[in-house]
């Protein structure tokens, strides 16, 4: 990995130099990730161990809760280790790792929200064959389709990072490892890579949230045909895609589709959706979903239940 670099490692300078506001840092991020990790993992052990979270929309659901765990992890408990720590050292192969993982992850989330979203419109638009369209063996092509294309962006990403050679200075400006804030260090005209960049994180952020944005507009016009209490269902479930929909792509389309330049503001654009929003997203899902908080309140009484038997 280290061919034609001088850099071997990287420092990371963080979100902040002052010593004061490292500690809230961490104890924001702590909270934050910890929440991150109970939330999406009590929605997948409740999808797993319920018999009525067996549908489609529950299927893509328990896989967007693990790319989304997965997505907190490649970024949180390295920002949390560097808050207490003096010098935010990073080598160069964990530095490529995080930008895998965080690339990785990231897209395979887009990549499940399209698909729930088309779960969705097949539901809504044509019910009667919703059973045959979205099969358990359909669902299962979707979702390995799905991993093979986020890895497949994933490694298109490392590739271009490992083009960049490095030859000091070696002083990342952020908390994490991409290709934006590791461009800026490249000695090298960083033109041509800026481009393949945006036509490939760019593009499946914009394309994704546009697929999104029209699927739901249709669905939500195809409700007029329903009853009240079909509406009052659909529009819940709905809702709560749009807000992770928005709060996932707006910053990231923000990040990943312009010319290679920095803002102030790029470091707290990062960590709403690299931390804030993977802390939102269980809440969105459980506290507007019926049906997960019905069956999370099942598996809890069974359990108590089963321990006072005993």
């Amino acid at each position: 990995m280290q061919q034609n670099n001088s850099v071997t490692e990287f420092i990371l300078l963080g979100l902040t130099e002052d010593l004061m506001r490292q500690k809230t840092v961490f104890v924001i991020v702590f909270i934050f990730y910890v929440g991150t990790m109970v939330g999406n993992l009590l929605i997948i052990v409740t999808i797993k161990s319920s018999r009525t979270l067996g549908s489609p929309m529950y299927f893509f659901l328990f896989h967007f809760s693990l790319a989304d765990s997965c997505f907190s992890t490649s970024i949180a408990p390295r920002l949390i280790v560097d808050t207490l720590s003096a010098k935010r050292i990073i080598s160069y192969n964990e530095c490529m790792t995080q930008v895998f993982a965080l690339h990785f992850f990231g897209s395979m989330e887009v990549f499940v929200l399209i698909l729930m979203a088309a779960d969705r419109y097949v539901a809504i638009c044509k019910p009667l064959r919703y059973p045959n369209i979205m099969s358990q063996q359909v669902c299962n092509i979707l979702i390995v389709l799905a991993w093979i294309g986020a890895f497949i962006h994933s490694i298109t990403q490392i590739i271009l990072a490992l083009r960049l050679p490095f030859c000091g200075p070696n002083l990342i400006d952020h908390y994490c490892c991409d290709l934006q804030p590791l461009m800026e260090l490249a000695c090298m005209d960083t033109y041509v890579i800026n481009l393949l960049m945006v036509s490939n994180s760019g593009a499946i952020t914009t394309t994704g949230f546009v697929i999104l944005m029209i699927s739901y507009i249709v669905i939500l016009h195809s409700l007029r045909n329903h009853s009240a209490e079909g509406r009052k269902k659909a529009l819940s479930t709905c809702t709560s895609h749009i807000i992770v929909v928005v709060l996932f792509f707006v910053p990231c389309i923000f990040i990943y589709t312009r010319p290679p330049t920095t803002f102030p503001m790029d470091k707290m654009v990062t960590i709403f959706y690299t931390i804030g929003t993977p802390f939102l997203n269980p809440f969105i899902y459980t506290l507007r979903n019926a049906e997960v908080k019905n069956a999370m309140r099942m598996i809890w009484h069974t359990k108590i239940t089963s321990k006072g038997k005993r």
